[in-house]
């Protein structure tokens, strides 16, 4: 974990309060207003707005601190894209993830096109560092793009194989008709990269697990959730 300069000072709340209204805020498909009445529900009585503050200044914080998966040669890059609706425009969220459903990056862009993709692809290598074993889509922009970017990976496009990138979009789309779509692009950017950092924390990878194992992999996820928000003070 890096150091830093936000500190809970000047806040009235404790550190965990804010910490939970985060977490419960990022980890379900919950609104601010049902965020602040969980906590009233705990005798806790603070506003959706100063929620929302918290939200937007403690967040971006913890996601950065959050421990980020090691790349691997032989990861399997599943590359998707949805459309989200940004004060009443269409806009695409591209997104990439992993064989284990493990959210790598995604953009959110006005077209569906090859540039799009080759962005996507280009922000990929940069952040990883390292070329995946295979890249599955449904979308020829990302066999064009390819070809530019990393022509010697293996490419698969076929709608059948691609359902671990569509399903990572779900719980992002419960949360749009919630909210009724997104204001701003910056807005939307900004949630989704707090958004998919907590998922990808306490997200158990798809594989077959015991309901034993899944428990501890919780239980592991919520230290280092404390931990993380512990060491912002």
């Amino acid at each position: 974990m890096t150091s830093s300069t936000i500190s809970y000072k000047n806040h009235r709340f404790p550190p965990q309060i804010i910490a939970r209204a985060v977490w419960l805020y990022f980890r379900f498909p919950l609104s601010l207003r049902l965020v602040e009445e969980m906590l009233l529900e705990r005798g806790i009585v603070v506003s959706y707005e100063t929620i929302r503050r918290w939200c937007r200044k403690f967040g971006a914080a913890y996601a950065k601190q959050l421990r980020r998966k090691k790349p691997s040669r032989k990861d399997i890059w599943h590359l998707d894209e949805v459309v989200i609706s940004i004060g009443g425009q269409k806009h695409w969220l591209w997104r990439a993830v992993d064989q284990d459903g493990y959210v790598l990056d995604e953009i959110v862009e006005t077209r569906r096109d090859t540039k799009a993709a080759k962005r996507l692809l280009v922000r990929l290598l940069k952040k990883q560092g390292l070329s995946p074993k295979r890249i599955i889509d449904k979308l020829r922009s990302y066999g064009a793009a390819k070809r530019d970017v990393m022509p010697a990976v293996e490419h698969r496009s076929h709608k059948g194989l691609n359902n671990r990138a569509e399903n990572s979009h779900v719980p992002l789309r419960k949360r749009e008709r919630m909210m009724q779509g997104f204001r701003s692009v910056g807005g939307l950017q900004r949630f989704i990269s707090v958004f998919s950092a907590v998922r990808n924390l306490f997200v158990a990878p798809h594989q077959r697990h015991s309901a034993l194992a899944t428990h501890i992999h919780r239980i592991r996820a919520m230290a280092q959730w404390k931990a993380v928000t512990a060491a912002i003070a």
